[in-house]
């Protein structure tokens, strides 16, 4: 919903500030989410003219103008600036608006500078105003009256300095979709006195020729109509175009802009006909299977029995409450008009809209509901002003309907406000507040009897009232109070499983892998080489003959996604998935499991100190992104152990036996795997490869132990800097690296921090059963700065356990 001051202040009499205007209306529940301030945007643009206009010496079609904006010398004389213009209307004499350097153009998005022109500095610039964005003309600089004053504002002079304020209104608000409301609503909170002057009835001449037949209460409970002879119909006055246009509105003609006035001005979305083109009576009803509608957005619609039109006997002329027809629409030749003025069925026009696919001003008022007592009022203040704005005589209103709904009065204890908001309202600042919001009080007891206006449908019960009450005294009035927790600590709200899904899709984001969401259905040849495709994973009655049995691995479709990126010219994959893999039909066999996938040069080197120097995927990649997860997931990162495919239990068959591993805790509890995929399963699956692969399965981690304290958890930062030292082994070939790992970190665990491996050689000065294998060991001091001393005799420990664990020695 969009406003200018001004408008605003047609309906309340204020002086506040402006800022202090939008805190109040964000305040009371209609959040400001924009101010528009063109009178800021536009301080910088003078009026100026242009004393002399010659042309540029080294191009045709500019021109070199010497321009007076006001200024004056140091003797008193006027100081020209100098300005190259390639405007075809820059002449002599010219009244138009200047932008000194370092002016923001905002048709343009620049910001000026003094500049050399084809040789010519030019010191600024003369505006169109498609550049000033406040039209769509391009074609030339903005011409002004020849008695513009020389060195005013342009803003200023132009009216243009109108803040345009923009709120964003909760659907239960219908009252404040028009000024009128929302002034009311500031009233209330002491931001200005009301203006709500009585809409005095527009005496008939002559009975309405037209009649109005409703088919269908239920969808249009109220209808109002006159007719108005004799008009003449054009652009509308000033004020009206600016008032439509300060929010975007296109003024069209004086009869449609008095429409969408009165839609945006009261809430009260209006609707006129050309009466000459319409044929007959009005009939409101619904619409018949296969009718049809050019709509004045110039597409044309199919209806059904579902849409409220209002029709006449040669068919449908409007869809109600939504949008009008284009054949009887008013254009410069219409003399007679038809001005109608309805309720209408909130729900049938919120699913009409959708079903149609249109949002209209109109929609979204109707949607929410409009005050039902204003419907005949509306009309008269419509007629007022069409009578006032193109002439014409008026006949008398036809009503169909119950225009005015029954009475509603809820018994409101005050006691409620204290009970509900915790804060103390006295009666008289009850009455206050109501009154000014359009309610009537009545009594003085504990209870008293409160009268909901019309135009507050939202309001049922004991609760909206106050509501209503501490919007206006303030949200900020009332006390924090925090809930009572009990004995018992809070419960987490996310189960085990769902905090490490989360944490898991962070973790492989975060590795620069990306995550795809796939299908829990894979063919059958698929399923069995990844160990499924038994007989109670078998779908009864599958989608499709290539999504016949639940997945027992998520690797099939991530490797169905990479070979498809790189058959279209995207061979460098790094994808990831989290969900569920079902290994039987008990619930025991169905696991929660996070599975990625690398291929080409989509490796993680990049994201830290990589021992291969590659940019190729390897399977050390997919190593270091299973143990992020893991780590990520909260698994115990000193008890996981990488072992060898032959000494793990039920090793897949669908990675490469000399190219992958397994993690594990103990021998029994095998989280996952990581390596190469089997060549065969690469063939079977027809894709290329070689694909880097992993699988964890998250339900498999064990639960972290809690240790029972009150202590806070504090985050310790060491005072001392840490110490990195290298160690380069010559091990057996069958040696595994994680024992070199281990050996190191058991020297003293609570000194070294870290342990990882950089480098790992075979070749040319290692005899051929042997390796170099290099490990950073980092050093982390708690109580004091470590001496050479100190840290030499630890690297002698760790050289020392090594060699013990491993039979490894130093490297020379």
């Amino acid at each position: 919903m969009k406003f200018t001051l001004s408008w605003l202040k047609e309906h309340l009499d204020t002086d506040e500030p402006l800022d202090k205007l939008a805190d109040k209306l964000t305040m009371i529940g209609l959040e400001v989410e924009h101010i528009a301030d063109k009178s800021k945007t536009f301080a910088p643009f003078t009026i100026a003219r242009v004393v002399s206009a010659v042309q540029h010496p080294n191009a045709d079609r500019l021109r070199v103008c010497m321009v007076d904006t006001g200024e004056t010398s140091d003797k008193g004389e006027p100081a020209y600036i100098q300005v190259v213009c390639g405007a075809p209307n820059a002449r002599e004499g010219l009244v138009s608006v200047f932008a000194p350097p370092g002016t923001h153009i905002p048709g343009k998005n620049i910001t000026l500078g003094v500049g050399t022109i084809r040789g010519v500095e030019s010191r600024g610039m003369l505006c169109s105003a498609a550049e000033l964005e406040i039209s769509e003309d391009h074609d030339g600089i903005i011409e002004l009256p020849a008695d513009a004053p020389v060195g005013v504002g342009y803003a200023e002079w132009a009216g243009l300095g109108d803040p345009v304020i923009e709120i964003n209104l909760t659907p239960n608000r219908q009252d404040c979709t028009g000024v009128h409301g929302i002034a009311r609503d500031l009233s209330a909170a002491d931001m200005g006195r009301f203006k709500d002057p009585t809409i005095k009835p527009i005496k008939g001449e002559f009975p309405c020729p037209v009649k109005v037949t409703v088919e269908d209460a239920a969808l249009c409970p109220g209808f109002a109509l006159r007719l108005v002879r004799g008009v003449k119909n054009g652009p509308s006055p000033e004020w009206l175009q600016k008032r439509l246009t300060s929010i975007g509105l296109r003024p069209i003609n004086a009869l449609v802009d008095i429409t969408n006035f009165m839609t945006y001005d009261r809430g009260r979305p209006l609707h006129v006909f050309d009466a000459k083109k319409v044929h007959g009576h009005l009939t409101i009803r619904r619409a018949r299977d296969g009718e049809t509608l050019l709509a004045l957005d110039g597409r044309t619609y199919t209806l059904d029995p579902n849409v409220c039109v209002i029709a006449d006997d040669k068919g449908v002329e409007l869809l109600a409450g939504i949008m009008g027809g284009e054949q009887s629409g008013c254009d410069e030749t219409t003399t007679d008009v038809l001005i109608e003025s309805a309720l209408w069925s909130e729900i049938n026009i919120a699913q009409t809209g959708r079903r149609l696919g249109i949002n209209s001003d109109a929609r979204y008022r109707f949607e929410r509901g409009v005050d039902p007592a204003f419907m005949v009022p509306g009309l008269e203040m419509a007629t007022r002003l069409v009578i006032e704005l193109c002439g014409g005589t008026p006949s008398e209103n036809v009503v169909a309907g119950q225009a005015l709904p029954d009475d509603r009065v809820i018994d409101f204890p005050l006691s409620e406000i204290k009970r509900l908001a915790a804060i103390d309202v006295p009666l008289v600042e009850v009455r206050r507040i109501l009154g000014h919001l359009g309610f009537m009080v009545a009594g003085s007891g504990p209870v008293v009897k409160v009268a909901i206006p019309t135009w507050r449908t939202d309001v049922q019960g004991k609760a909206d009232i106050v509501e209503e009450i501490v919007r206006i005294v303030g949200v900020d009035k009332v006390p924090m109070t925090p809930f009572d927790r009990g004995e018992a600590p809070r419960k987490p709200v996310l189960t085990p499983i769902q905090s490490r899904t989360r944490r898991a899709r962070r973790a492989l984001a975060a590795r620069g892998m990306v995550e795809a969401v796939n299908w829990s259905f894979i063919a059958k040849p698929q399923a069995e080489l990844f160990g499924g495709g038994s007989k109670e994973l078998a779908l009864a009655n599958p989608i499709a003959s290539d999504l016949s049995d639940m997945r027992p691995s998520l690797l099939p479709g991530l490797v169905a996604i990479t070979q498809a990126n790189a058959d279209r010219g995207f061979p460098d994959v790094a994808l990831f998935e989290v969900g569920q893999i079902f290994r039987g039909d008990g619930a025991q066999d169905q696991f929660m499991a996070a599975a990625g996938l690398r291929r080409g040069m989509a490796s993680s080197a990049g994201l830290g100190r990589h021992w291969s120097g590659s940019a190729t995927a390897d399977a050390l990649d997919v190593k270091a992104d299973a143990l992020a997860l893991l780590a990520a997931a909260g698994a115990p990162a000193q008890a996981l152990q990488i072992g060898a495919g032959s000494e793990s239990k039920n090793f897949p068959a669908w990675l490469h036996p000399g190219r992958s591993a397994a993690i594990q805790i103990g021998p029994q509890n095998v989280l996952g795997y990581f390596g190469e995929l089997h060549p065969r399963v690469l063939e079977a699956l027809k894709a290329d490869g070689p694909l880097l692969a992993f699988e964890v399965i998250l339900d498999r981690i064990p639960e972290a132990k809690q240790k029972p304290t009150r202590a806070k958890p504090v985050l310790e930062l060491p005072p001392f800097q840490p110490v990195a030292r290298d160690f380069a082994f010559i091990v057996d070939r069958v040696v595994k690296t994680a024992d070199i790992v281990r050996a190191a970190q058991n020297v003293d665990r609570k000194l070294i921090s870290g342990v990882t491996v950089f480098d790992i050689y075979e070749g040319k000065g290692i005899d051929a059963d042997k390796k170099s294998v290099a490990i950073a060991v980092t050093l982390q001091p708690r109580d004091k700065t470590l001496t050479d001393q100190e840290i030499d005799a630890v690297a002698a420990k760790v050289v020392a356990e090594v060699a013990k664990r491993t039979g490894g020695n130093l490297r020379g």
